[in-house]
């Protein structure tokens, strides 16, 4: 059962938000400060490590230009750990190629030295409404 603390729900909510202005950023060392060092992010494509999707920001080879919360974010709270999901747009462009995507993700937190990081991120595309 998810423990309710208010303080805590509103936190990851801000981070959620404060973390897709990050992605906005193309800045890889503002984007990691969300990550923690074992973070991945499984999408259709399968598993991709935080090293990975950091050298490609780094790189330029992928980048956004939007990262818009569709919904309000739904936290919950177990202790140490957090689960937000919430549905997104973006707009990436992977090597020069532009996708719009509209997702539903899935962030686990972990609270570590008072500090929540994001330890995997899970996306899924949305059905058309």
């Amino acid at each position: 059962m998810s423990e309710s603390n208010p303080a805590d729900e509103l936190h990851l909510v801000r981070l959620a938000r404060s973390w897709a202005e990050a992605i906005v950023s193309d800045d890889p060392v503002r984007i990691a400060q969300f990550m923690a060092d074992e973070w991945v992010i499984v999408s259709a494509s399968g598993i991709d490590p935080r090293e990975r999707f950091l050298s490609l920001v780094a790189s330029g080879a992928l980048t956004h230009s939007a990262m818009d919360l569709r919904t309000d974010p739904r936290v919950r709270v177990y202790g140490d750990t957090a689960l937000v999901t919430g549905r997104v747009t973006n707009t990436a462009h992977y090597r020069g190629e532009r996708h719009d995507a509209d997702e539903w993700t899935t962030d686990v937190f972990v609270r570590r030295q008072g500090r929540w990081l994001c330890v995997l991120s899970h996306i899924t595309p949305a059905a058309p409404d």
